[in-house]
C-alpha cells in the first residue's frame, strides 16, 4: 500500500459524497495503491451508510480501481483525536495522511505533500499551514496567543497555525500509535515523537455544507488540554503564587511589627490574623503544588482506558494486479465477520501463480457478481420492508 488517507467524520453525510468522488478521482489518476480510512465518530445523520453506498458504486464503476476502503463506526462520539487514532491503527500505507471530509482541505494537496516526502528523504512529515486564515480577528488573536503561551510554557515547540492536515511516513504513524494516552493533543504528539517536519502553505476552501463543530468553548477546552498534556506549568504557577503570597504576608507582618514598635498605636488583631492566614495559605498552596506534581504524573500513568470503542467495521480491498496477493471485502459488525471478493493465492498462502492473468479476470468477474447480488438482496429487503 502506497498511501493511506485517514478521514474523520462526524455528521458529514452532506459532504462525504463529494469528498469521496474528489479523492478517488485524484488518487486513481496518480496510479498507485491507496486506501481511504473513514472513521465515523458517532454520527447521527447516516454518514456511514453514505460511505458504504459510495464504495459499492466505486466497485461497480471501477472494478480495476486501485483504491481500498476501510470504514470504522465508533460506538459514540469520542472526539476527533480518538477518530484520528482509530484511523492510524488501521492505516497500512507507506505514507499516511489526515484530511477532513468537509472539502476545506483539497485531496490534491495531500497528494502533493505525499509526493514531496517521496522526493525528499530528509523530511519525515509535512504539515499544512493555511496561507490566509478566514477567521475573525478575535479568533486569530486567541490562537496566536495560545501558540505563544504554549511554546513558552512547554519544552516542546509546535508549529504556529498548523492544522491536523498532515502527511507523514509510516514510522511516524507507528510512533503515534504507540502513544495510547486518553487525552490526546495531536499537535503536541507530533512534536513529542520528533522527526523532521516541512511546513507547506496551502489555501483553505470554504466548507461545502453544514457548519463547523468547533465552538469557542471547544477550542478553549482543546487548548487547555494541550497545556495540561505537555506542560506542568499550571502546577508550577500554583507553587510560585504560594511563594509570592508567603513573602507578601511576611512583608506585611514585618511592617505591622515595625509600625507597632515606632508608634504608640497598638497592633490590630485583625491585621495580625490576616497576615497569618496569608502566610499559611501560601505555604499550603506551595505544598499542594509539590504534591500535585507527583499525583498528576501518577494519575496520567495509571489510566488504562481505551482511546475509543469501535461498534462496526467494513473493509473493501482493491483487486490486486497480476502477480500480487490480494483479498476482497470483509465486513464485521458486533464481532461477526463475513468475507466476499477474490483471493488470488490459490489454496492458502502457498497457492500457485501459474495462471495469474486468468485468475485475475475470474476474480474480478466473481467480485462484480457478488456486489450485484448484494445490491439485489438489499433492494429486495427494502421492498419487503
Amino acid at each position: 500500500m502506497d498511501f493511506s488517507l485517514i478521514v474523520p467524520c462526524y455528521n458529514e453525510a452532506q459532504n462525504v459524497r463529494t469528498f469521496f468522488a474528489t479523492a478517488t478521482e485524484c488518487l486513481d489518476a496518480a496510479d498507485m495503491a491507496y486506501e481511504l480510512v473513514f472513521v465515523d465518530d458517532g454520527s447521527s445523520d447516516g454518514t456511514m451508510a453514505v460511505v458504504r453506498a459510495e464504495i459499492d458504486t466505486y466497485r461497480l464503476m471501477r472494478p480495476f480501481g486501485r483504491g481500498s476502503f476501510t470504514v470504522v463506526r465508533l460506538s459514540r462520539n469520542f472526539g476527533k483525536e480518538a477518530a484520528l487514532y482509530a484511523g492510524l491503527e488501521r492505516a497500512d500505507g507507506a505514507y499516511v495522511g489526515f484530511i477532513d471530509a468537509d472539502m476545506q482541505q483539497d485531496p490534491a494537496v495531500a497528494l502533493k505533500m505525499m509526493h514531496f516526502l517521496r522526493d525528499h528523504d530528509e523530511f519525515d512529515c509535512v504539515v499544512a499551514v493555511q496561507d490566509k486564515r478566514h477567521e475573525s480577528l478575535p479568533m486569530r488573536m486567541f490562537k496566536g496567543m495560545f501558540y505563544r503561551l504554549f511554546n513558552s510554557m512547554s519544552e516542546l515547540r509546535i508549529v504556529a497555525n498548523a492544522s491536523d492536515f498532515r502527511v507523514f511516513r509510516k514510522p511516524v504513524a507507528d510512533a503515534l500509535v504507540s502513544l495510547r494516552e486518553q487525552f490526546r493533543f495531536s499537535k503536541g504528539l507530533f512534536s513529542w515523537v520528533g522527526f523532521d517536519t516541512y511546513v507547506m502553505p496551502y489555501e483553505v476552501h470554504e466548507r461545502l455544507a453544514g457548519t463547523s463543530r468547533w465552538t469557542v468553548r471547544k477550542l478553549f477546552s482543546y487548548a487547555w488540554n494541550g497545556v495540561l498534556a505537555f506542560s506542568t506549568w499550571p502546577l508550577k504557577a500554583i507553587m510560585w503564587i504560594g511563594m509570592i503570597l508567603a513573602l507578601v504576608s511576611l512583608v506585611l507582618l514585618g511592617m505591622d511589627v515595625y509600625q507597632n514598635t515606632v508608634s504608640t498605636d497598638p497592633l490590630s488583631m485583625s491585621q495580625m490574623l490576616m497576615d497569618v492566614v496569608l502566610l499559611l495559605g501560601g505555604v499550603q498552596m506551595f505544598v499542594l503544588g509539590v504534591i500535585g506534581e507527583y499525583v498528576a504524573r501518577a494519575y496520567v500513568e495509571a489510566k488504562r482506558r481505551p482511546v475509543y470503542v469501535a461498534r462496526e467495521e467494513f473493509v473493501s480491498r482493491a483487486m490486486p494486479v497480476a502477480g500480487e496477493l490480494g483479498s476482497g471485502s470483509t465486513s464485521s459488525a458486533d464481532g461477526a465477520g463475513a468475507r466476499a471478493g477474490a483471493d488470488l493465492t490459490g489454496n492458502g498462502v502457498g497457492g500457485g501463480r501459474k495462471n495469474d492473468a486468468v485468475d485475475v479476470e475470474e476474480a474480478v468477474r466473481q467480485a462484480v457478481l457478488r456486489v450485484l447480488e448484494a445490491q439485489a438482496a438489499r433492494s429486495e429487503n427494502g421492498a419487503c420492508a
